[in-house]
């Protein structure tokens, strides 16, 4: 338990700084799910519709640190190929 005014403001701010991260990571992985699932679906359309909005979200969560900014452009570039290719 905290012992200090600041431990347990500390605390509280950790708690809503962990709800906010859990949210943002539950936003990157249902964007990929649903990015793969237009793409198995072969719904080049939708998916290419959807891309922009896939992409703005794996870089919001990158910037914020939730996953590194390097996997969030792996993960973008992978699935740009996967259009060109099919």
């Amino acid at each position: 338990m905290p012992n200090t005014k600041s431990a347990i403001r500390r605390v509280r701010r950790v708690k809503k700084q962990t709800q906010v991260n859990r949210i943002r990571r539950s936003k990157y992985k249902s964007a990929i799910k649903q990015m793969e699932q237009l793409l198995k679906m072969k719904d080049k359309e939708k998916a290419k519709k959807f891309f922009p909005k896939f992409q703005s979200i794996l870089m919001q969560v990158a910037k914020s640190g939730i996953v590194n900014k390097k996997t969030a452009s792996r993960k973008i570039s992978k699935i740009s190929k996967r259009f060109k290719s099919k």
